[in-house]
């Protein structure tokens, strides 16, 4: 069973630093990663559209419309981190809505249909290569606290960019290979 914990002791051990019992516990380590998890954890769920992170709604509209240019709002749900196509098909550019603060503005009627990344609480929902990939991400964040070593944040960030691209490569992988969106530069020929 994966837990925050194990995540950031794989994050302590990359650095060489001693290892946590809790991320609450009354240490120099647990308190500077007690401090950086959650933050780093959201980056890294956001920067990418993770297959394991991917979650559907409708949306209800909200009581109080737009003042202008769009007839209704709607409040994104609590946990999501980041907004996606509601159809991986459908070119982004050509959705009739925008984001503003914590709303989707838009002239569409509810109620609206929404594809995000939401904040993954429990561990053992992420990919395992996501699970390292964030090990390493906290690396980076947590090096210069904890080493004072510009070597170890080099190698901690080396160690980042070669787990995060294999995070995203087998989740490519595992997901439907998506066709360009349709143009008219394109369809003209036919």
């Amino acid at each position: 069973m994966a837990s925050n914990v194990e995540i950031a002791n794989r994050a302590l051990q990359r650095l060489g630093a001693k290892i946590i019992t809790s991320l609450t516990e009354d240490s120099v380590n647990a308190r500077a990663v007690n401090t950086a998890f959650e933050p780093v954890k959201r980056a890294e769920l956001r920067k990418h559209p993770w297959s394991f992170a991917i979650k559907r709604a409708q949306l209800a509209a909200s009581a109080t419309a737009p003042l202008f240019t769009r007839t209704n709002s709607f409040p994104l749900p609590a946990d999501c981190l980041r907004v996606l196509s509601p159809d991986p098909e459908v070119n982004y550019n050509d959705l009739d809505w925008q984001i503003e603060g914590r709303n989707i503005i838009t002239n569409d009627d509810a109620p609206l249909d929404v594809r995000y990344i939401y904040d993954v609480t429990d561990p053992n929902e992420m990919d395992v290569l996501f699970r390292e990939a964030l090990a390493a991400r906290l690396a980076v964040e947590l090096a210069e606290q904890l080493t004072q070593s510009n070597a170890k944040k080099a190698d901690a960030a080396a160690m980042y960019d070669n787990s995060i691209a294999e995070a995203k490569r087998a989740n490519a992988i595992e997901r439907v290979a998506q066709r360009p969106p349709e143009d008219t530069w394109v369809t003209i020929r036919d």
